[in-house]
């Protein structure tokens, strides 16, 4: 628990942290159905969190592990490198933070905690690969103007320059998070855990591509490397809270009332578990984004290029489909 839980507050910074916490509500990322209940006393953690700063009137710095890397799975993306998805999810984080500055003069920022070579050797994704895509993510938050609201920290800003990335995987695994008996007795008793193993599961069987062995094969491996990815998260999750044990801590995944993160949802999807690096970002013909698969994308939309690459996909006709499209170079 933070400090700001045993030192008396005034009033006036918990009427500011309530309302930063009023803020984030609206983009909540959870699969509870009764949203249009919450109110910022139903998030005491974040309550806490967010008044050590504003006790001390510095900005508000929020921590959120995600942006890894996309997936290998080419019928859900375009490939490797970061499009229109990322970009507006970026600049939702930026107007997030825009508006927290509206209502707390020293505002707030959201350090992208990219936990792609954490477990990219689980997910079977390159690490050159996921450089390539965190190092595009920081020159589209450059490009963008986003800076002054948004940082990315990743492996490679741990353990010095000696070690190779599975030498940090290891260590990091090795001293940080949760045993595989210990995980795999949680997802047996919680039921939040069970629903964060499927849910990986799930990502994984999709993600794998080329597999020539029988579905019952794939699932018993996915549900292995499930485990794996959820031990790896933790373990950069345990990792981020060292490095930075102040910072509010988000989610890009489903969080419940009253955890120690608060989920984030960055862009329209489907489901509460998509994510602009597991999809395309198509534009409907009434002006609204959704993120889905790219197989799906292209049954009702065409590309649309930008900077010489697939940026996302433009609903065509009157957004229900014709069959396969056409691409586009037209600019973004």
């Amino acid at each position: 628990m933070s400090e700001s839980a045993t030192t008396a507050l005034t009033p006036e910074v918990e009427r500011i942290s309530q309302e930063i916490v009023r803020l984030l509500i609206p983009h909540r990322r959870t699969v509870e159905p009764d949203t249009h209940l919450d109110t910022p006393d139903d998030f005491p953690e974040q309550l806490s969190q967010i008044a050590d700063f504003v006790a001390k009137n510095e900005q508000v710095i929020f921590s959120l592990p995600g942006f890894p890397c996309k997936s290998p799975n080419t019928d859900k993306v375009f490939g490797h490198l970061p499009d229109q998805g990322e970009r507006l999810a970026l600049r939702f984080l930026d107007s997030l933070c825009a508006e927290i500055e509206k209502v707390y003069e020293p505002g707030a920022k959201v350090l992208i905690c990219s936990d792609g070579h954490i477990f990219g050797d689980v997910i079977r994704v390159p690490d050159e690969h996921i450089d390539a895509y965190n190092d595009a993510v920081l020159d589209m938050i450059h490009a963008e103007g986003l800076a002054d609201h948004l940082d990315t920290f990743d492996l490679r800003d741990v353990y010095g320059p000696d070690l190779t990335y599975d030498e940090k995987r290891q260590k990091a695994a090795e001293t940080l998070g949760p045993s595989l008996e210990e995980l795999r007795a949680e997802v047996r008793e919680d039921e939040a855990s069970l629903r964060m193993y499927r849910g990986i599961t799930r990502f994984l069987v999709e993600d794998t591509a080329g597999w020539e062995g029988s579905r019952s094969a794939l699932q018993r491996d996915c549900r292995r490397r499930a485990y794996e990815v959820i031990l790896r998260s933790r373990a950069w999750s345990e990792l981020i809270a060292e490095r930075y044990p102040h910072n509010v801590r988000l989610s890009i995944h489903p969080q419940n009332r009253g955890s120690i993160k608060f989920g984030i949802r960055l862009l329209g999807a489907a489901d509460a578990w998509t994510t602009p690096w597991h999809s395309v970002l198509m534009h409907h013909t009434d002006g609204t984004w959704e993120l889905m698969h790219r197989r799906d994308a292209e049954k009702i939309g065409r590309e649309v290029y930008q900077d010489g690459r697939p940026s996302h996909f433009e609903a065509v006709g009157d957004g229900s489909g014709t069959g396969t499209a056409t691409s586009s170079a037209a600019a973004a």
